[in-house]
């Protein structure tokens, strides 16, 4: 009983959602790289697997112990990350060819 009340413990902890959305705005770029390369090449294995230290290194900074809450949020969070990123790829590359196709009509 007492592992479950630490466990909802951890998820009321305001550290540890701060900490969660950090490594949520820390994977959108690595997510954005991610998106723009040939799925499981060297520079995918990279941009999925570069940013792990620096989450590690987050939760050490915070002082975050291991327990199977606080792996399972910065777990999603982390993907989350990877997700939101490729998405906001594609979504730029639909813009970036709008674009592109819309100067393109007005010169000719």
């Amino acid at each position: 009983m007492e592992l479950a009340v630490q466990g909802m413990n951890l998820l009321v902890s305001s550290l540890l959602w701060e900490l969660a959305l950090a490594v949520l705005v820390l994977n959108l770029p690595f997510g954005f790289w991610r998106g723009g390369v040939r799925r499981f090449s060297l520079t995918w294995f990279l941009a999925v697997h570069l940013p792990v230290p620096l989450v590690v290194g987050l939760r050490l900074l915070a002082k975050q112990e291991w327990h199977v809450t606080t792996f399972l949020v910065l777990a999603t969070f982390f993907f989350l990350g990877q997700y939101l990123g490729g998405k906001l790829r594609q979504w730029w590359q639909r813009r970036r060819d709008a674009l592109a196709t819309r100067r393109g009509s007005t010169r000719t």
